[in-house]
């Protein structure tokens, strides 16, 4: 029996943040060892016409591979991915897929949309990850990673310069982590060898 789909073997780190994630997310990268293979998907808010230097500034604290993302992209461990302005982004079958965000939706959660399609598409090896922003983005995200099997881990608040959405995502008690993005990559390592 042949599956065409070969499950990945790797697990996948969604991170989501916004407001004040830059920093976490380079206290985060500078921490993580380069042969974790573990494959980190970065959904940042990003307004329309900003033009990010996320991967320049990100390469400053770590050797790892980062890729801006493309539709129909494979995962890879030990790479990162970084989503484009005005798109959403969702994994099918290991695949990074993006649509247009179309600005007139009243809200837009781009962290959520990820987190549920990385729920669904690889399940235990979900990890969902909550860095600093505001409001309430990811919240629903976790909640579907949870309800898969994958881990969740949300950043200290007292550590984010935003606390909004760490607030929000710690409130329904389903995180297995409360850390800084600094100690985040050891317990993440530790868990993956001990789910």
């Amino acid at each position: 029996m042949t599956l065409t789909h070969a499950p990945h073997h790797f697990y996948v780190a969604g991170i989501g943040a916004s407001a004040g994630g830059l920093e976490a997310l380079q206290e985060f990268f500078k921490m993580v060892d380069l042969h974790s293979g573990i494959a980190y998907v970065v959904v940042q808010h990003l307004s329309p016409d900003y033009k990010s230097l996320m991967d320049e500034l990100l390469a400053r604290h770590t050797k790892l591979t980062i890729r801006k993302i493309e539709s129909g992209m494979e995962l890879q461990p030990n790479t990162i991915y970084l989503i484009p302005p005005k798109q959403n982004l969702t994994v099918f079958h290991g695949k990074l897929l993006l649509e247009e965000n179309h600005i007139n939706r009243s809200v837009n959660l781009p962290i959520d949309i990820f987190f549920r399609s990385l729920a669904a598409d690889m399940g235990s090896r979900a990890v969902g990850i909550i860095l600093s922003g505001t409001g309430s983005d990811g919240t629903l995200g976790i909640k579907a990673i949870k309800e898969t099997g994958g881990m969740v881990m949300v950043q200290n608040e007292a550590t984010a310069k935003f606390d909004g959405m760490p607030k929000s995502s710690i409130a329904p008690g389903l995180v297995d982590f409360v850390l800084s993005p600094a100690e985040m990559p050891e317990a993440l390592l530790n868990y993956l060898k001990h789910p």
